[in-house]
């Protein structure tokens, strides 16, 4: 890593602390084409970030002498980019086309990718068909899918954001371990006519197997034992280990430890979708992100959609200290979108040493937050028009969409487009004082009220429009992110595949489990203790 990249960039930053966007407009006349690529169908506009040319040319300078390009390579090579678990990455394998030849570590795994995919397909159209039936011989017309983190966002993302008005599937969600989730769940199902797909990488997961548990129970009293055996699938690189739940070794489907949860949709964990959307869409939701793919390896890094927007997420999280970033769907359908990428980018980048175990030189990932527009506008937006700091927003907008009354969809590209100008361009007080002048308002009240009335401006936004909200558009998005995240993790120097973080408190609680139902109390600090004597059963 070149400390003298990264201090040029700082130092760039620095500079061009007190200049405008929009006075970088004036200077830098090329700098809508130079900064807005088309990749695979989005349109990205970066033009409406802080960095001046200069500012961005260090940003790439950094990128090229981090080895983002040998180390994109590598990912797609199979190599051994998860360090500390010794495994490779391959998300991109599992969308890639029939025919494809990734190997990790070097064993070849496209064709067990194929065969999964093959299975998949069977399954759903036998369900589409009619032909996937029950114990009792009725049709499958539900699915239940029971997941937590990685096996959960993506999925609820995606079905959200395709599912049809008139869905002949019922597919529902359950990841929380509160037993509401799981109780509202079921309410109206009929047990004869449900699937349910248990999704853990491990099939250790507590929150999980708990979920997995109450609805085979659920199941067994309408069904029995032998009948709730035929109403279970799931989707494990532990097959053995699902096995060993009940789930009969035909309905289990597997994926691999060289996918981590969160990037995990492409593979058999979006298995629940694809049975409810039907295999055809889903595959076209996977060749939109292998276009994705094909864009982040062939384009070169000034015209690369996820390292440029990496860098201008870096920029301003290094280089001007924002430590927050927003991200703001107008489109309802992808509210789930912050959700997702919570655990995308803040698990993934969300570490304080480097992938060999020293402290960092510099801070890593942002605080992600976000709801769909317009609705943010009604909350948080307050914060970001004249909030003390200045946090930057990703909006993704849909160009067209034909869903719900006519005009509807106009008005919220207005919203998005106005947004995205008025964090840029503010309000001045000097507007403000004449506007207040022109109606009349009296001087003392003009003096109280013009700076309350002022808007800062000056607040970056990266723009993301989807042609569509087509599954191919869907599946580019959520690559563009994916590839980003990692391009990240390249610049900061720490891997961006494991979860480390994770652990300590899972290990706590069933420790504590244990002493809530029963056991003696282990050793606590004196404010634990105190709680589990409060709470214990």
């Amino acid at each position: 890593m070149s400390l003298a990249a990264w201090r040029r960039l700082e130092a760039q930053a620095r500079s061009a602390r007190d200049t405008s966007i929009l006075s970088n407009f004036h200077a830098d006349p090329d700098r809508l084409s130079r900064m807005s690529m088309e990749a695979a169908g989005l349109f990205v506009d970066l033009s409406k970030q802080s960095w001046t040319k200069d500012g961005l040319a260090a940003a790439l300078d950094l990128a090229r002498e981090a080895g983002v390009e040998a180390a994109r390579a590598k990912l797609f090579a199979g190599g051994e980019v998860n360090t500390s678990e010794h495994r490779a990455v391959l998300h991109p394998a599992l969308r890639a086309p029939d025919g494809a030849h990734f190997s990790a570590l070097g064993v070849p795994v496209s064709a067990e990718v194929e065969a999964g995919r093959q299975k998949m397909a069977a399954l759903a159209d036998a369900l589409h068909a009619g032909k996937a039936f029950g114990a009792t011989g009725k049709r499958f017309t539900a699915i239940l899918h029971i997941g937590i983190g990685g096996s959960d966002l993506g999925p609820r993302l995606v079905w959200e954001a395709l599912k049809p008005l008139d869905s002949k599937i019922d597919l529902r969600f359950v990841a929380n371990v509160d037993g509401a989730e799981i109780a509202q769940a079921l309410v109206g199902l009929d047990p004869e006519t449900t699937l349910v797909v248990a999704v853990s990488k491990t099939f250790t997961t507590l929150e999980t197997l708990a979920n997995a548990e109450a609805a085979r129970d659920w199941l067994r009293a309408t069904l029995g034992e032998a009948g709730a055996k035929s109403h279970f699938a799931a989707v494990s690189a532990a097959p053995d280990k699902a096995v060993a739940f009940g789930v009969e070794p035909d309905r289990v489907f597997a994926f691999w430890d060289w996918v981590g949860g969160r990037y995990s949709i492409w593979s058999a964990v979006g298995l629940s979708c694809a049975l409810a959307l039907g295999y055809e869409v889903f595959a076209r939701f996977l060749a939109g992100a292998a276009a994705l793919d094909r864009h982040f390896v062939e384009a070169p890094l000034e015209a690369n959609a996820p390292v440029l927007l990496a860098l201008a997420h870096i920029y301003n999280r290094n280089g001007l200290d924002r430590a927050a970033r927003a991200v703001v769907p107008y489109a309802q359908r992808l509210r789930l979108l912050p959700a997702f990428l919570q655990q995308l980018e803040m698990e993934s980048n969300g570490k304080r040493v480097t992938a060999t175990g020293a402290p960092v030189a510099r801070a890593t990932a942002t605080n992600v937050f976000g709801d769909a527009g317009t609705n943010g506008q009604h909350a948080f937006f307050q914060l970001l028009h004249q909030g003390y700091d200045i946090i930057p927003v990703d909006l993704i907008g849909v160009a067209r969409d034909e869903e719900g009354p006519d005009g509807m969809h106009t008005k919220l590209l207005a919203n998005l487009i106005a947004q995205a100008e008025a964090l840029m361009v503010g309000r001045s007080e000097a507007e403000v004082r004449a506007e207040l002048a022109a109606k009349g308002v009296s001087q003392a009240e003009i003096d109280s009220l013009a700076p309350q009335r002022t808007f800062p401006g000056d607040r970056p936004t990266a723009m993301i429009l989807l042609p569509e909200l087509s599954p191919e558009a869907l599946g580019a998005l959520i690559a563009l992110y994916e590839h980003k995240t990692f391009v990240e993790g390249v610049l900061w120097d720490i891997n961006s595949f494991d979860q480390w973080g994770v652990e300590l408190g899972k290990t706590l609680a069933v420790q504590i489990l244990g002493e809530l139902t029963g056991a003696s109390l282990g050793a606590h600090d004196p404010s634990t203790t105190a709680l589990v004597q409060r709470l214990k059963v």
